[in-house]
């Protein structure tokens, strides 16, 4: 049988309704092209879940990609980084288990639980230094406190220093941009390696309370079989920092775009009817901040329900943002945002094995920054209509380019 013509996913993340709506209609997965490269999205939340738990799919290039095996694809693919990366992001089976345990530690309940105070003090001073912000005057919520708490968290896990942030922080923007070419992602990536190397020698040299020191005292002093070899080190500290920066930073966007654009959402909360944790988890399972995820390959071949078949060495996109929308979970107001929905089912942070260790710390800091955040300024209010808001430049993720505020009513 024939095979459909994939549907070619949009770079600029301006379609991400209507793709969603043809990923469902599709069935459990589609054809998709991403970027050139073609693989299986996978929307049908049972069935993601199914495979993401599910020992016939891997996440390592090297051994299940012959497209990338072959040097097909990072001859030509812009997103070659997110899949030749050696971290527990692409890992499979023991190799996965040996990264993922150097790294959990600091991701651990209590790890989160400690981290809490310093969540707190950041959020403060951010919204502080926002309501020096005369009235009437309009500020982007994105620029002043999604992206600066969410680095400025992860910057104190890590240890890198603050002169790194604003330099680190456009690079990690630049990994989920899908509008970059080749030439431009590999000039991203080279220039994000160069400070994670100078980090690395920092902390050789003076090593701290931080994970990357840990990670390094792994990669130099342990000989357990755990050790981590230099591009590993360099790898994974790149997966740690840019995951635990994104995600937070478009959970926080979304949340408060949606409650700004619908009063009677933020109303609930405020009559008590729903809490923030119904705010965060719907806003996780209506707005996934990550739309989707590359890439992970049939080790085998896999048969799906109706009639669907991913052959052998086929990549598969787990397409998060579709799953979350998708009406066979939530029924016909699936695409609505509803802090009151009695069930907010999600796979936005993955499942199984390759569950997001920085799920805690991001909830943490959307737990901390949002009810502090609509209870010091009540009237904030968007300065553009809703559907005036623009996307950001990507189809991995689901963020807006700005989202400008205005925190107090003109006099």
């Amino acid at each position: 049988m024939d095979r459909p013509v994939p549907l070619v996913l949009d770079p600029t993340g301006r379609a991400r309704q209507a793709e969603e709506t043809a990923l469902h209609s599709a069935g459990p997965a589609a054809l998709v092209d991403i970027l050139g490269v073609t693989a299986w999205s996978v929307s049908d939340p049972a069935v993601l879940k199914g495979l993401l738990n599910d020992p016939r799919v891997s996440k390592d290039a090297g051994r299940h990609w012959p497209a990338y095996i072959s040097g097909e694809v990072t001859e030509k693919w812009p997103l070659a980084l997110w899949v030749g990366v050696d971290n527990m992001f692409t890992a499979y089976g023991d190799d996965h288990r040996r990264l993922r345990r150097l790294v959990s530690k600091a991701f651990s309940g209590r790890r989160t639980t400690e981290m809490a105070p310093r969540i707190e003090q950041l959020t403060t001073h951010l919204i502080d230094r926002m309501a020096r912000k005369p009235p009437g005057e309009v500020v982007d919520l994105r620029e002043v406190l999604a992206f600066p708490l969410p680095i400025q968290v992860i910057g104190d896990l890590m240890g890198l220093p603050e002169d790194a942030w604003p330099r680190f922080r456009v690079l990690v923007d630049g990994v989920f941009d899908t509008t970059l070419d080749r030439q431009e992602a590999a000039d991203n990536t080279m220039a994000l390696y160069a400070i994670l190397t100078e980090l690395v020698a920092a902390k050789r040299n003076a090593p701290g309370a931080d994970l990357t020191s840990a990670l390094i005292h792994a990669r130099d002093d342990e000989g357990d079989g755990s050790v981590l070899d230099e591009k590993e080190l360099l790898d994974t500290l790149l997966l740690v920092i840019s995951a635990g920066y994104e995600t937070t930073v478009n959970l926080l966007d979304q949340a408060a775009t949606a409650l700004l654009s619908d009063p009677a959402q933020l109303a609930y909360v405020r009559a008590g009817q729903a809490s923030w944790d119904d705010v965060i988890e719907e806003t996780l399972r209506y707005a996934a901040p990550i739309s989707h995820l590359p890439l992970r390959y049939a080790v085998e071949d896999i048969r799906l329900p109706h009639g669907i078949e991913i052959r052998r060495g086929e990549a598969i996109l787990a397409s998060y943002g579709a799953a979350g929308r998708h009406p066979d979970l939530h029924g016909a107001t699936a695409g609505e945002f509803d802090v009151m929905r009695p069930d907010k089912q999600h796979l936005t942070f993955g499942h199984g094995a390759h569950f997001c260790l920085g799920a805690p710390l991001a909830r943490a800091e959307a737990r901390a920054a949002l009810p502090t955040l609509f209870n010091r300024f009540p009237d904030m209010a968007l300065a553009v209509r809703p559907e005036e808001l623009e996307p950001v430049a990507s189809l991995l993720v689901n963020g807006h380019r700005t989202v400008p505020v205005r925190l107090r009513p003109e006099p």
